[in-house]
């Protein structure tokens, strides 16, 4: 905030004063009588100018400069600095003879291909598949600072939304740095002003569930003003983000999971962690469980553990709305969970 006012202030000054100096000239070239109104005029305009725009032309700007740096792996930034490097050597070459043609065109010519080399052999070194110091430097993910690294943990919607990442950071196994896209906040922001009260409560929830995560877990948390990709769909977008700071996704949405996979991107999916981390039961063993209604066969009643694991009673349907004491049978597993049966306990 100070350095915005600084820069608006700066700013003003600067564009104040450029504006009086040229009320000055256009009053020497048009007549002095113009000098009071074009010396007024100009520099008002210049002090508004340089007061409104100053902060995006300098703070803010400089701001994204170090953000989208920082999201450049450590490799790929040395690789485009010596890809421009490379480029200003041969355009110091080619220089020599063109600076020996006569007049403006032997000054504009060698600036003009330095600039063009350079950005050509940035570019070009800067490409995944030339990084040249891919096998050297380790990826890291993020230039300066180590910012990136695999221990970067992106959020999609989904996962925000669920809620669950919050406990999952605070068994204290999760380490690193939680990596939030700006443009899954602009998703989360877009589902709660939606229109259908449903989606506008999971979006709300998504907002209660970021705040929850900066006031409670101990992992730092940034939010990645991220610019780039805006092509792409959201999840495609956050894919690419994983690959090119090493990171990985946590999320509850299955076909996200599965592009992730096959692009080579670490996933962790909380229902399948959910899944996994549920209590193994065995056939024999004996639990108390509450039927709360009647199974699709006759005479079944269905509960629920409390993990969500659903029961089947055999012979359970007259005991809805009671606690009933029940012997395991078998447990099926399916994709989405498990599925455990049991019949009453006798005597």
């Amino acid at each position: 905030m100070v350095a915005e006012i600084v820069a608006r202030l700066v700013g003003g000054a600067i564009l104040a004063t450029g504006g009086w100096r040229l009320g000055e000239y256009i009053s020497e070239v048009w007549g002095p009588e113009l000098y009071v109104p074009w010396v007024l005029g100009l520099t008002a305009l210049g002090l508004a100018i340089g007061l409104a725009a100053a902060p995006y032309l300098s703070v803010r700007l400089a701001r994204n400069l170090v953000s989208q740096i920082e999201s450049i792996p450590t490799s790929r930034l040395l690789s485009t600095i010596l890809g421009g490097v490379l480029g200003l050597l041969v355009a110091l070459l080619l220089s020599i003879p063109l600076s020996r043609i006569p007049g403006w065109l032997g000054l504009g010519l060698p600036v003009a291909l330095s600039v063009l080399l350079a950005y050509i052999g940035a570019y070009l070194l800067s490409r995944g598949e030339r990084d040249v110091f891919a096998g050297v430097l380790p990826d890291d993910g993020a230039g300066g600072g180590g910012k990136g690294g695999p221990d970067n943990i992106l959020l999609d919607t989904s996962a925000i939304i669920d809620g669950r990442i919050a406990d999952i950071t605070q068994t204290g196994f999760l380490r690193g740095t939680i990596v939030i896209p700006s443009f899954i906040l602009d998703e989360l922001r877009h589902i709660a002003d939606s229109s259908d009260s449903l989606r506008r409560a999971r979006g709300r929830r998504g907002l209660e569930m970021l705040n929850k995560l900066r006031q409670e877990t101990e992992i730092p948390i940034r939010v990645l003003d991220i610019s780039y990709h805006n092509g792409l769909e959201v999840d495609s977008r956050l894919v690419e983000v994983a690959k090119e700071m090493n990171g990985f996704i946590v999320t509850t949405d299955y076909n996200l999971n599965r592009v992730a996979q096959i692009q080579g991107v670490p996933v962790l999916n909380v229902n399948e962690l959910s899944n996994a981390l549920k209590p193994v039961v065995l056939p024999g063993e004996g639990m108390t469980v509450r039927v709360i209604q009647e199974g699709k066969e006759p005479g079944q009643g269905v509960g629920f553990l409390d993990d969500g694991t659903m029961v089947v009673v055999e012979g359970g349907s007259r005991f809805v709305n009671r606690d009933m004491d029940v012997l395991v049978t078998r447990m099926l597993q399916t994709a989405t969970g498990s599925i455990v049966f049991a019949q009453p306990k006798r005597g």
